[in-house]
């Protein structure tokens, strides 16, 4: 068992660990306001009244997975709840995608390439799905 305690290991430890503790909680405030947002600003559902059936309607509309780049990007300066949703999403997928690229520079720092080499293969592997989830 490797018990290795180097400055370097502890300093990508904590790195990495930072990464995952603030990627999650400004992903759930994102969400959270995206959500508030979403419902205090629509007249179809929330405080501003509706039905059971307009809820039912939200949640069975079908709905395009991502809005283009330039909308999302107006939508956040705008402040719709979308947009906020949207990048409280990308930003909880792409924690732990980011902490699987810091892992690759940490083994490389350390000159183990087997490590290395799995983790650029895990990293493509996550990098493969979200393109084929995309097109698919």
């Amino acid at each position: 068992m490797n018990t290795d305690t180097s400055p370097t290991s502890l300093r990508v430890e904590r790195i990495i660990s930072n990464l995952l503790r603030w990627g999650v909680f400004v992903s759930l405030i994102l969400l959270t306001a995206g959500t508030a947002l979403c419902f205090i600003r629509s007249g179809d559902y929330g405080c501003a009244g509706g039905t059971a059936a307009d809820f039912q309607r939200l949640l069975t509309e079908h709905h395009t997975p991502l809005p283009p780049l330039h909308d999302t990007l107006q939508g956040l300066l705008q402040f719709q709840g979308g947009a906020i949703l949207l990048c409280g999403l990308i930003l909880l997928i792409a924690t732990p995608v980011l902490r699987v690229a810091i892992s690759i520079v940490a083994f490389a720092c350390e000159k183990d390439r087997a490590f290395v080499a799995i983790t650029t293969v895990v990293l493509l592997l996550l990098i493969l799905s979200f393109v084929l989830g995309k097109a698919g």
